[in-house]
C-alpha cells in the first residue's frame, strides 16, 4: 500500500510540473477525457522511473557533490534535484514514453513543484507517518 501511496503522489506533482512548467510535458491531447486516457499510464511510468532514479543515482550523486552541498549550504541539492529529473525525461524518451523536459531550467523549476507538491499530498494524505 505504501508503494502505491508513494507511485500516485509522485505522479500528481509530476501531472503538476508538467501544468505549470514550460518546458515539461507529456505529448498528447490537451484537455478532456482523451487527455486522461492517453496519459495516465505514461504518468505513472515516468513516476516510477523518476523513483528509480532518484533512489538509485541521487545518493551516489549526494555524497560526490558534499563538498558542494555544504558550500552552498544545501542549494546544491535542488542542481541535483534538476539532474534527476533530466535524467528521467531522457530515460523515459530512450524508453519511448512521451515525456519531455525541456532544458536545465525548467528542470529545476520542474523540481522545485515536483518537492513542495510532493510536501502538500504527503500532508494531506498523511504521509509523513511512514
Amino acid at each position: 500500500m505504501r508503494f502505491v501511496t508513494w507511485l500516485l503522489t509522485t505522479a500528481v506533482a509530476l501531472a503538476t510540473a508538467a501544468w505549470l512548467v514550460d518546458g515539461i510535458w507529456f505529448t498528447g491531447p490537451d484537455s478532456g477525457t482523451a487527455e486522461l486516457q492517453e496519459k495516465a499510464v505514461p504518468l505513472l511510468l515516468v513516476a516510477l522511473i523518476l523513483g528509480v532514479v532518484t533512489a538509485v543515482v541521487k545518493p551516489v550523486l549526494k555524497v560526490l557533490s558534499f563538498p558542494f552541498i555544504l558550500l552552498t549550504l544545501g542549494l546544491f541539492l535542488l542542481v541535483i534535484n534538476a539532474a534527476m529529473l533530466l535524467l528521467t525525461g531522457w530515460l523515459a524518451e530512450e524508453v519511448g514514453i512521451d515525456f519531455r523536459v525541456d532544458g536545465f531550467w525548467p528542470a529545476v523549476l520542474g523540481a522545485i513543484v515536483i518537492t513542495v507538491m510532493t510536501w502538500v499530498v504527503d500532508g494531506v494524505i498523511g504521509g509523513g507517518d511512514r
